[in-house]
């Protein structure tokens, strides 16, 4: 059973889809595999929030989540996050700093913790990914700008 959380806080949010798998045993990814996971999941949640439009976030999410939210749900979560029109898209060119090590739990859930250095305002990441369809796709995003 999936559980949809939305919070807003210090310009933040949380997207998370809770649930036990172990059907899928994938390595760590190393670190420019990381980068570019990282990098892809916020800015595409970006353009999700600059346009309106959610349907290539909702393509790129994990199947499972796919599944239980649509484009339109994804949207009603994301309303207040994108009437704040914040734009995160200076990450592109930068290092995402790494928190926490990057860790794979015991449901094959990997975790990437970390932020990137833009001024004025930090931005902040939790995101969490799923082996579906062979590769690792969002299935718990939590950005906070502050």
């Amino acid at each position: 059973m999936g559980v949809l959380r939305s919070t807003i806080g210090a310009l933040g949010l949380t997207l998370s889809l809770a649930f036990a798998t172990g059907a899928f045993a994938q390595g760590m990814p190393g670190t420019t595999q990381q980068e570019q996971l990282i990098k892809v999941t916020l800015l595409t949640f970006n353009d999700a929030n600059i346009t309106g439009n959610y349907v290539v976030l909702h393509a790129k999410l994990s199947k499972p989540f796919r599944d239980q939210f649509s484009p339109d749900k994804l949207k009603e979560v994301f309303k207040d996050f994108s009437e704040k029109e914040i734009i995160i898209d200076p990450i592109a060119t930068l290092a995402p700093v790494a928190t926490d090590p990057a860790k794979i739990d015991d449901d094959g859930i990997l975790t990437l913790t970390g932020y990137f250095d833009t001024k004025p305002k930090q931005v902040k990441y939790r995101l969490r990914y799923l082996p579906s369809d062979g590769l690792w796709k969002p299935i718990g995003i939590n950005v906070d700008v502050q």
